[in-house]
C-alpha cells in the first residue's frame, strides 16, 4: 500500500511516518496488516508536482498539512481550506477514491478565523466523499503533546517542558484552566487503525479514544517535580497515564548536553554507597562499591527488606537468625548475576571474596528515613 502524508515534517506527521517506517521495517507486519507499504512525504520544502504523481498511486492519503500561527488571518484559510481543496481536486482529476483522513481541530466549533478554516476543510471533505463515495476520516483533535512538538508556538506542554529544562521562566495565566490533551504515540495508534479500516468514530467524526484532562496548574507543577527529581532522585508516580507520558516528553526536551546528572557517592575507605532513584510505594534502589576483602552490613531489620545483586566481582552474602547460631551462605558474582533476598529478622553482611572492587546493587522496600531507620547492629559472626 502506498501513503501520501502531508505534513509530514510537522509534528503529528513527523511521527506518523516514522511509525509507518517501522511498521515497513518489520517484515512480519507489513506483510499481514499493511502489504508493500510505502510512503509519500509531502510538506512545504516538497516539489509540488510531485503532488500530482503521488495522488494518482496513494492507497491511502493522512492531510495533516494545515496553518495555526499565520503572518496574517487569511493565511488561515490558505492553508486551512485552500490545501485541502487543491489536495482534493488533484485526487479526483486522477479519480482516485482512496480513504482520506484530514487532521482538523476541536477549534473547528470555536468563532475565530483559525476555526471558520478548519471547518471549512471539513465542509469540503464532506462534500468530497459524497460526491466520490471515496471514504473520508474526519479528526477534531484537542491538544496534543509528545516529543517533537515544537515550542514556544501553539502547544503550553511543549513550551513549558522546554522551559523548564532550559532554565527558562514559563508564564501561567491561569493555574485552574482545565486541559484536554491527547498524546503524540495515541494518536499515532488510532491513525493506524484508520489505515486499517478501525478507525474510532463518533457520528460523523472520529477522535482518540485516550484523552487526558488536566489542569494548567497541575501540568507545571508535575513538569517541575520531574526536573527536581534529578536532585531528590524520586521517580514519578507511573501508575499514572498521564504522569508517564508527560514524562517522557519532558526528556525529549532536555538540552543536549544535560542528558547526564552526578549522584553523591558516599565514599570511605571501604568503597561507596550511593543512593539511584527513589520511590514513596516502591522503595529505593542503590549502587554499593566494596574494595577487596572488606565486609559491610552487620545488621538486622524488623520490617524492612532489601533485594541484592552483584553485578560485578565476587563475594559472599551471609545470614544468620538473630536468636540462632546457624549461618547461611550464598556465594555470589557478577559472573552469574543471582538476586538474594535479605529477609527481616536475619542479620546480614556480604563479604568482597574477590582482588577487583565488588559492585551490588541494592534495593529496599522503603526510603531511608533517618528517624526511623530500622536497622540494628548485630555481627553475623560472633
Amino acid at each position: 500500500m502506498k501513503i501520501l502524508v502531508t505534513g509530514s515534517k510537522g509534528f503529528i506527521g513527523r511521527n506518523l511516518v516514522a511509525e509507518l517506517n517501522n511498521i515497513k521495517a518489520d517484515k512480519a507486519k507489513t506483510h499481514s496488516l499493511l502489504p508493500d507499504l510505502s510512503v509519500f512525504e509531502y510538506d512545504l520544502d516538497t516539489d509540488p508536482a510531485l503532488l500530482d504523481s503521488y495522488c494518482k498511486e496513494a492507497g491511502f492519503v493522512f492531510h495533516l498539512a494545515g496553518v495555526n500561527r499565520p503572518k496574517e488571518q487569511s493565511e488561515f484559510m490558505k492553508g486551512n481550506f485552500g490545501s485541502t481543496s487543491v489536495l482534493l481536486e488533484t485526487l479526483k482529476k486522477h479519480n482516485n477514491k482512496c480513504p482520506v483522513m484530514l487532521s482538523s481541530s476541536i477549534q473547528a466549533e470555536r468563532d475565530n478565523p483559525y476555526g471558520h478554516s478548519k471547518q471549512a476543510g471539513e465542509v469540503l471533505l464532506f462534500e468530497y466523499g459524497r460526491e466520490t463515495s471515496a471514504e473520508v476520516f474526519i479528526y477534531r483533535f484537542p491538544n496534543v503533546f509528545g516529543k517533537w512538538c515544537r515550542p514556544n508556538y501553539n502547544s503550553a506542554v511543549a513550551t513549558f517542558c522546554y522551559n523548564i529544562a532550559h532554565n527558562l521562566p514559563i508564564k501561567v495565566s491561569d493555574r485552574s484552566a482545565l486541559m484536554t490533551l491527547v498524546y503524540i504515540d495515541d494518536v499515532v495508534n488510532e491513525l493506524i487503525s484508520a489505515l486499517k479500516g478501525n478507525p474510532h468514530k463518533v457520528k460523523d467524526f472520529c477522535k482518540i479514544s485516550v484523552e487526558h484532562q488536566i489542569t494548567l496548574g497541575e501540568i507545571v507543577d508535575l513538569i517541575y517535580s520531574f526536573k527536581e527529581s534529578r536532585k531528590n532522585l524520586h521517580v514519578p508516580d507511573f501508575s499514572d497515564a498521564f504522569t508517564k507520558k508527560l514524562y517522557s516528553t519532558y526528556l525529549s526536551y532536555l538540552p543536549t548536553d544535560n542528558f547526564s546528572y552526578p549522584l553523591i557517592m558516599n565514599t570511605d575507605n571501604r568503597g561507596s554507597f550511593t543512593e539511584f532513584l527513589k520511590s514513596p510505594d516502591r522503595g529505593q534502589v542503590s549502587v554499593n562499591i566494596s574494595k577487596p576483602g572488606i565486609t559491610k552490613g552487620q545488621h538486622w531489620h524488623h520490617t524492612k527488606n532489601e533485594k541484592f545483586l552483584v553485578v560485578s566481582g565476587k563475594g559472599v552474602i551471609r545470614f544468620r537468625k538473630i536468636d540462632e547460631d546457624q549461618i547461611h551462605e550464598y556465594f555470589v558474582s557478577g559472573d552469574k548475576l543471582e538476586v538474594v533476598d535479605i529477609p527481616v529478622g536475619y542479620t546480614h553482611n556480604i563479604e568482597n571474596l574477590g582482588d577487583t572492587d565488588m559492585v551490588t546493587v541494592m534495593w529496599v522496600n522503603e526510603v531511608f528515613n533517618p528517624e526511623h531507620p530500622d536497622t540494628y547492629y548485630l555481627p553475623v559472626e560472633e
